[in-house]
């Protein structure tokens, strides 16, 4: 693997730790009451949610580029689905920031930047690796 896509792999492994204190910050939300409305509820979880499984399916995609022998440059695809796991979470928090918000606000935008990045992401990196598959054949 590339060194700093090794190091991108190892400070992802990092971030894990923001997503174990979101799962904290939702469980004081559900047990103590917190003044949230419905709407920030239920995006508080789809974007702990969605933070979660990307992280993982940003390192699989590393893993499998580099295993694989992607050429260089589209191992770099991988680094896109990683990056909509911060775009997409953060649509879903900070759209919903505010005293009782009845809409999501403007940065909902990220969630759809981050679900564009996530898709063109994911078809380099199948496309890698079937490329990949079919030279070693």
């Amino acid at each position: 693997m590339d060194p700093i896509l090794t190091i991108v792999a190892g400070a992802t492994i990092l971030t894990v730790i923001g997503i174990m204190s979101g799962g904290t910050f939702l469980l004081r939300i559900a047990s103590r009451g917190l003044p949230f409305n419905g709407l920030q509820k239920t995006f508080f979880r789809a974007g702990h949610a969605h933070a979660g499984v990307l992280v993982l399916l940003g390192l699989v995609s590393l893993l499998l580029v580099s295993a694989v022998g992607v050429p260089s440059p589209w191992q770099w695809a991988a680094v896109g689905v990683l990056a909509s796991a911060l775009l997409i979470p953060g649509g879903f928090f900070l759209s919903v920031l505010g005293r009782d918000p009845q809409r999501p606000g403007r940065a909902i935008a990220l969630l759809w930047t981050g679900a564009v990045v996530l898709a063109a992401s994911l078809l380099a990196v199948g496309v890698g690796v079937i490329l990949a598959g079919v030279s070693a054949l």
